[in-house]
């Protein structure tokens, strides 16, 4: 046997929490959400193997199963843009859409304006008196889309 072969299985159940140790200090290093379900694999098999003796063979082929399993259930589940806010964060005008105000200047000739806060916005839509209300639609750059509220 190997010098690090018999390094290793002096360890025994002791080198998956060794692996599992390294996979977070990598993960803190790294932040990429990869090496923390590596870890977490490998923690799983060492608390497995806590009260199994099984070959390395099978752990190893346990922990490349575990591993494999929690990325790709954690791409799934925190995959980008699943979350509607989030997707919006930056875009001050999409957030806008739905939303009801009062015109603050007429449409004229197809444009006016709305306060919203303490932040007056551009508008687009059908010509409206001062005071209507208008109904978000959308939004192009810093110009929001209006139509008339019922």
């Amino acid at each position: 046997m190997s010098s690090l072969a018999s390094i290793v299985d002096g360890l025994g159940v002791w080198n998956w929490w060794v692996l599992a140790g390294i996979m977070l200090a990598l993960e803190m290093l790294s932040a990429s959400f990869f090496f923390l379900w590596l870890g977490a694999a490998a923690a799983i098999v060492g608390l497995i193997m806590f009260f199994a003796d099984w070959s390395w063979q099978v752990q190893v082929s346990i922990f490349a199963v575990l591993a494999i399993l929690l990325l790709v259930a954690s791409r799934l589940w925190f995959k980008p843009g699943g979350n509607a806010s989030g997707r919006q964060l930056n875009k001050r005008a999409a957030r806008l859409e739905g939303r009801i105000y009062s015109l603050e200047e007429a449409i004229e000739n197809g444009s006016g304006k709305i306060k919203v806060g303490d932040t007056v916005w551009l508008v687009r839509g059908d010509d409206a008196p001062k005071g209507a209300n208008v109904k978000v639609v959308g939004s192009e750059g810093t110009t929001l889309h209006v139509e008339l509220a019922d």
